[in-house]
């Protein structure tokens, strides 16, 4: 039987794939959302296209990143339940924050067209 080495260097890579891959995923979701709203200009607001095809691809990140940064804790000495007892809460913490972020940005989005979200324009 295959067994994983000591120190969780496969997950570690793992975390790494999922979180990539996921992102990529994440990508072309926002990316072709936000470009058939602006074709369309449809009455769905841009804060609605957060639905689950663009929620499903945000978990995988989350996913992975936990993965990664419990198996980082692992590989550096931390036992396995504390790592992803740290690695768990702050993952999912920073996702939040990250998706209410992606929220407020959809709808600075929507109401002010691509120049609300110009940060060179402060003078």
């Amino acid at each position: 039987m295959f067994t994983f080495p000591d120190p969780p260097y496969f997950l570690l890579v793992a975390g790494l794939l999922i979180s990539i891959t996921s992102g990529v995923a994440f990508e072309a979701t926002l990316k072709q959302a936000v470009q058939d709203w602006a074709k369309n200009r449809s009455t769905r607001t841009l804060a609605a296209l957060q639905g689950m095809q663009l929620f499903v691809p945000f978990l995988g990140i989350t996913a992975g990143a936990c993965l990664f940064l419990g198996s980082g804790m692992e590989i550096f000495g931390f036992s396995t339940k504390l790592s992803y007892a740290l690695s768990l809460p702050l993952s999912i913490f920073t996702s939040w924050l990250v998706w209410s972020q992606l929220g407020k940005i959809l709808i600075q989005l929507e109401q002010g067209g691509s120049q609300a979200l110009d940060l060179d324009s402060f003078n």
